[in-house]
């Protein structure tokens, strides 16, 4: 058998789109909404702005000119529209094959940099940069004062009635696994010696003056006790891959001119070489900092007491949790481990100043450095795109004043099986981050939510086009309109296979499905395109009890948290969705903000007849204000689980705590219809949702008859047009349900986001009535809209239900990479990963078979059963197209015929199996040695249907 590639029709390289549209406005994150009559242009052809850029990995900065420029053209090729120019470490066991490393911000690497940006200009690419290189950014040039400062906990029992000693050294021995980078300082700073038990609140006994001494003796009192030892680490963790010239400790972000000193250090430098950085970037991105439990700066304990009215010292100790020193990467809490023992009135006194304490940090840190950036970007004319979030920013206001806030979206291998409840983990791509950055964008008017998108560290090599989509979808269910893939190495086409790897999805010329990727790209292109141009629609809000959170567990890192309270609160926005709705986070001071009429609670343009507070006990007096307004409007006011009873924070708390009480009880008394007390959910969220959704009569945009928790919707709007984004984002399931709209007077139409085509679609008797078939990982994009004529979307055709089997033998061309074809015969289709002899294949699989068919005109489909990867068919000359995603179920369209017929099937599988086989290639074996092996190949069964 002898099978030409160029048999096959490659849908993947489509030529490249026109960008016939100006989005300036779009790009700036302005308010401006498309009208109807350009929405549909707009899909067709995306313009740059709606585009996917990348994260283009500088790695090790050992780049040149011609490589530089060659990537850019791949590419543009591909419909990546922007690059956001990543310096970062040379991946570890990687051949760097001579390519010699420049300095971030020396004379070459500025000169590179300039070929780079006007390069792109050239080609039509935008460009962003990252501040610094990897995360969280610092360098070897930052004085001590100017690196990153950490105040941890040690506790140590002793018996009393005793004297004890011990050696300074021992205390800063059992902190040195906290100190990760080794040039970094570490040093006694506080000790205090407390009973184990407090019934009353008291400081303890004060032994400061002992912290200087090389040997402590200290004599205990009767009774046990616990000595509370502080210690204050400096530069203690270096730039996580941080590129020469910007390796090093990692810098204080409490302080300000620290932080406007390195800012300016790059500005500087690249204004000076290459030219005003607005001229070349849209913006300067911040990663998300993860700084590993830092919570210190020279003047915090002045600037608690400035803020909070009372000093901070006295309860110190006992604010602070020991860290976790086999995780200290995200500053890993032990909670509960502190060694003493509280009463419930010291316990609550110790809450209300851990509030006040992460407050005070919180304001710090957006004072200091957040702002301090935003500033800079907007003097150096560029936009700022931060991920906004961590243990040190505010989970929705950091967010606010951001140009681009951004966000992420990981693939990983449970992508795409069933949702496990009360959980931000399995099934789900997005973070429980990106429903505060989409809430926080909105509410600030803009359009552009940028996500760090296909983030993948656990399926290097395995991420299939299929996984892909779905794992992008999920993205744009939680607000997101703009796609940063994760990502693209900078890597010279004589690096042998499989070229430089410091992390993500191989978006690169070597994996399998390159040819294949623009369809996608396209497909997220045209969606980002219509949701950048339109208003995602809400209609309830959901204040989250932040407040208690802090004031029990402390500050928590937001895009991985390690306490979620309530445990179900990222699983509330997902049931409002499932059930219709559309769902947005607020705070106490976007409430307090608002204006209240007409039953809903108005800021800016955002609306919202429903706010649900799952179990918040702590809000500030004057919130409750706001909450009257919000009732006596007609609004619905959901108290989910408890209704508030206290306020937050140390100061005047007794008098405030009775505002509260007494405000809450004249509020449910005087609007019993409006602010009512529901219980927490119990089992099935969807469920739980959908009862008080029936009871308390709560609104929706649409209905579903049969809501699962695999399939959601998110629903957009501009003055001439509804559009609904609905998706099955599950690997294996399918659903058919009949969805009513609350649309009226508008026709309903299928966009088609993979070919830019639109049809009519066909509904169920009123025209908002539609019956809508997913299969795995399928989504359609619903229009309402006044146009009424147009072609209608074709009613596909019943299967037979007596299919005709296309079994054995098959002819067989292996074309694995980086060997020469081979052909074999298989009697019967096999799973690559269950055949010791194909196992290790990845490539390109041509299978050919010539069977006979009795009566053509009673089968409508060819179906290849199941497939691992993508596949392409030709039947008797023709090409029936190519399938990427879901079913491989294919409309014969009349070219099956009588007698004999020809089918060629080609199935481009993925690489994963292939590098795990790769048993001397070091860098195949860092990413595949824990993965599994994944199916792979054309494994049926085969049959007309």
């Amino acid at each position: 058998m002898d099978i030409s590639r160029r048999e096959f029709v490659r849908m993947g390289s489509l030529a490249p789109l026109m960008y016939a549209f100006p989005f300036k406005r779009l790009l700036a994150g302005e308010k401006e909404t498309v009208q109807a009559t350009a929405l549909y242009s707009i899909f067709q052809n995306p313009p740059n702005a709606a585009r996917p850029f990348v994260r283009w990995w500088w790695n090790g900065l050992r780049v040149e000119q011609a490589e530089l420029l060659r990537e850019l053209d791949m590419l543009k090729e591909k419909g990546i529209s922007g690059v956001e120019i990543n310096p970062i470490a040379f991946p570890e066991g990687n051949d760097a094959m001579g390519y010699k490393p420049v300095d971030w911000l020396s004379d070459e690497w500025l000169r590179l940099l300039k070929t780079t940006v006007e390069g792109a200009r050239e080609r039509g690419i935008t460009c962003d940069i990252i501040v610094g290189s990897g995360w969280p950014f610092g360098g070897e040039f930052l004085q001590k004062d100017e690196q990153i400062q950490l105040l941890a906990l040690g506790t140590k029992e002793l018996a009393g009635g005793q004297q004890h000693q011990f050696k300074r050294s021992e205390l800063l021995a059992d902190m040195e696994a906290l100190r990760t980078y080794k040039s970094g300082s570490i040093a006694l700073f506080g000790l205090r010696l407390v009973p184990d038990h407090l019934d009353t609140f008291q400081p303890g006994i004060d032994l400061n003056d002992k912290i200087n001494d090389e040997t402590i003796t200290i004599d205990v009192p009767q009774g046990k006790h616990v000595l509370h030892y502080l210690v204050k680490l400096t530069g203690y963790t270096a730039v996580t891959h941080g590129a020469p010239g910007a390796a090093g400790p990692v810098l204080n972000h409490y302080n300000k001119a620290a932080v406007q000193k390195y800012l300016n250090r790059m500005s500087d430098a690249i204004t000076a070489k290459v030219g005003r950085m607005g001229d070349y970037f849209r913006s300067v991105f911040v990663d998300s900092l993860e700084l590993r439990g830092s919570n210190w700066c020279n003047d915090i304990q002045q600037q608690f007491k400035q803020r909070r009215g009372y000093a901070l010292e006295p309860y110190l100790p006992f604010v602070l949790f020991k860290l976790n020193k086999k995780s200290t990467y995200n500053g890993g809490q032990l909670l509960g481990e502190n060694s003493i023992s509280l009463s419930p009135a010291v316990q609550d006194e110790i809450e209300r100043v851990r509030y006040d304490f992460e407050i005070t940090r919180l304001e710090l840190f957006h004072e200091r450095f957040l702002q301090t950036f935003v500033d800079w970007c907007r003097k150096n004319g560029v936009k700022s795109r931060v991920q906004a979030y961590g243990r040190e920013y505010y989970p929705l206001e950091s967010a606010m004043v951001l140009d681009i806030p951004e966000c992420e979206t990981w693939l990983r291998p449970d992508v795409g099986t069933d949702f496990e409840e009360r959980t931000f983990k399995t099934g789900r791509a997005y973070r429980p981050v990106n429903k505060f950055v989409s809430s926080a964008a909105r509410l600030t008017g803009k359009k552009i939510i940028s996500c760090e998108e296909i983030t993948n560290t656990s399926m290097v090599f395995n991420a299939t086009l299929e996984r892909i989509k779905i794992t992008g979808d999920q993205s744009n269910l939680s607000g997101v309109t703009h796609s940063i893939l994760h990502g693209f190495n900078y890597s010279p086409k004589d690096v042998p296979f499989p070229g430089w790897v410091r992390y993500g999805t191989l978006f690169n010329e070597r994996n399998t499905w390159w040819p294949y990727l623009r369809t996608w790209i396209d497909y997220k292109a045209r969606l980002s395109a219509v949701f950048q141009a339109a208003e995602l629609q809400a209609n309830v809000a959901v204040l989250f009890p932040m407040a208690d959170m802090w004031s029990k567990v402390g500050l928590q890192y937001q895009q991985y948290p390690q306490i979620v309270y309530p445990e179900y609160a990222n699983n509330i926005w997902e049931a409002v969705h499932q059930n219709g709705g559309g769902c947005d986070y607020i705070n106490e001071y976007i409430l307090k903000q608002s204006k209240f009429s007409g039953g809903k609670l108005q800021y800016g343009s955002r609306g919202y007849q429903v706010l649900m507070m799952p179990e918040v006990e702590s809000i500030a007096p004057d919130t409750v204000n706001a909450l009257r307004q919000f009732a006596a409007a007609g609004g619905k006011l959901l108290f989910i689980g408890k209704a508030p009873v206290k306020s937050p924070g140390m100061l005047d708390h007794k008098a405030k705590d009775n505002q509260v009480r007494s405000a809450i009880d004249a509020l449910r008394k005087a609007y019993p219809n409006n602010v009512i007390l529901c219980p927490e959910p119990q089992g099935n969220m969807i469920d739980w949702y959908a009862g008080l959704q029936s009871r308390l009569k709560l609104p929706s945009f649409v209905t579903f008859d049969k809501p699962v928790t695999h399939v959601n919707q998110v629903h957009y709007k501009t003055p001439q047009a509804d559009v609904f984004f609905i998706s099955n984002y599950h690997l294996e399931k399918s659903h058919q349900f009949t969805a009513t709209f609350n649309i009226h007077n508008r026709t309903a139409w299928l966009w088609n986001p993979e070919t830019g085509k639109r049809y009519r679609y066909p509904t169920a008797g009123a025209k908002n009535k539609l019956v809508i078939s997913l299969d795995p990982a399928e989504s359609v994009l619903i229009v309402f809209a006044e146009d009424v004529k147009g072609e209608l979307y074709p009613v596909k055709k019943a299967a037979n239900p007596s299919p005709q089997a296309i079994a054995g033998p098959w002819q067989v061309t292996l074309e694995k990479v980086y060997e020469k074809p081979r052909k074999i015969e298989m009697d019967q289709l096999v799973d690559f990963k269950d055949d010791k002899e194909l196992r290790s294949f990845g490539g390109v699989a041509y299978y050919e078979k010539r069977f006979n068919a009795a009566d053509p005109a009673n089968y409508h489909y060819l179906d290849l059963g199941k497939v691992g990867g993508i596949s392409e068919v030709m039947l008797n000359g023709r090409s029936l197209g190519f399938k990427w995603y879901g079913k491989h179920l294919y409309d014969l369209a009349g070219a099956l015929k009588s007698g004999e017929n020809v089918l060629k099937i080609k199935v481009t599988t993925v690489l994963g199996n292939y590098a795990k086989s790769l048993k001397d290639n070091r860098v195949a074996q860092q990413w595949t040695k824990k993965q599994p092996l994944y199916s792979a190949g054309l494994i049926g069964p085969v049959k007309v249907v």
